[in-house]
């Protein structure tokens, strides 16, 4: 007996031949996919040239360009905190040819912007792969007394309000995290915003600053140096390319994790196959042991997730840092 119901009024052929219909419709995206690229790939990094996010995309694109037989020219679009590159990627042909790499701002920015964007966070874009994951790392000043996670965080709560801590600016990862510590162990501390991740980490190294959270790479010269102290790596786990370094778990709060990550991400609408095309290459070059090797010299944690995780991820993210937002009240200007 059929299983397939036909309603009344309603002929089989018919519905067989608005089945063959839709298959016919496939062609078109499948032929598109199977061609894919046409022409010169570009990946917009919407931020300046020379940060991590801006090289470890120049070192995915290089070999991509080889598995795809195209060009892979990584354009930098920076402003607005990452919304003037992601609205360029977003209004672009859902064809493949453009594609963006974004880091955690994009996520905060569907909280703090929120009805002010040209786009959707979320919805205005197809996921196509988180590439790398960068753990925070907490460093404090020499100027306070201490060395350990455990004697900042006891000196903060025996100087309530008289702690500052610094960032690259309201909205940043390592604003959140901050918040987020904030919010796990009660401390009050005031935020400096500085524009740009360098001026907070020289004012971090010369004492007007008592902590502050930034990626491995950014203050591995300064640990190496000793001009600053690392207190705790936000990680489940201790990580590879810093093994001696104790998480902040370890330091005694518990459940604080927290990274910066790289994702690409391609116009809503673009077709399926090419995305996953995209993203099993990524994937593949990421995995490579001399690629994870440098990706590793770098601070990052080598993910190459496919499409589906990679979408849960950003909606996880966007979730998460727009309780912390709420809950800390964060906005801008």
């Amino acid at each position: 007996m059929s299983l397939l119901k036909v309603k009344p009024g309603f002929s089989r052929r018919a519905l067989l031949a608005a089945g063959g219909l839709g298959a016919a419709a496939l062609l078109p995206r499948r032929a598109a996919a199977a061609e894919y690229p046409t022409r010169p790939v570009r990946i917009i990094v919407p931020y300046t040239p020379g940060g991590t996010t801006d090289i470890s995309t120049r070192l995915v694109a290089d070999p991509l360009s080889k598995v795809l037989g195209q060009p892979v020219v990584v354009e930098n679009r920076p402003g607005a905190n990452s919304i003037v590159g992601a609205a360029a990627a977003a209004a672009s042909a859902p064809d493949g040819h453009t594609l963006v790499m974004v880091l955690p701002a994009h996520a905060a920015n569907a909280t703090l912007q929120a009805g002010k964007m040209p786009f959707d966070a979320v919805a205005g874009f197809a996921p196509v792969s988180l590439v790398v994951t960068a753990p925070l790392v907490l460093a404090g000043s020499k100027a306070i007394e201490g060395r350990t996670l455990a004697d900042y965080l006891d000196y903060a709560r025996r100087n309530p309000g008289r702690v500052n801590y610094g960032s690259s600016g309201i909205g940043a990862t390592a604003h959140l995290a901050m918040e987020l510590l904030k919010i796990q162990t009660g401390l009050r501390m005031e935020h400096i915003p500085y524009r740009g991740t360098q001026p907070a980490l020289q004012d971090l190294m010369s004492g007007n600053i008592g902590l502050m959270f930034d990626t491995y790479s950014t203050m591995k010269a300064q640990f190496e140096a000793g001009t600053i102290r690392p207190l705790g790596i936000a990680a489940a786990e201790r990580a590879a390319f810093a093994p001696e370094l104790p998480t902040v778990i370890e330091g005694g709060v518990p459940g604080l994790v927290a990274s910066s990550w790289c994702m690409l991400l391609a116009p809503a609408g673009t077709p399926a196959p090419i995305v996953e095309r995209v993203a099993t290459e990524v994937g593949r070059i990421v995995r490579e042991p001399g690629m994870t090797a440098k990706l590793q010299d770098l601070g990052f944690v080598v993910e190459g997730r496919p499409p589906g995780p990679t979408g849960e991820f950003l909606r996880a993210e966007v979730e998460r840092w727009g309780e912390v937002i709420r809950r800390a009240n964060i906005t801008v200007e």
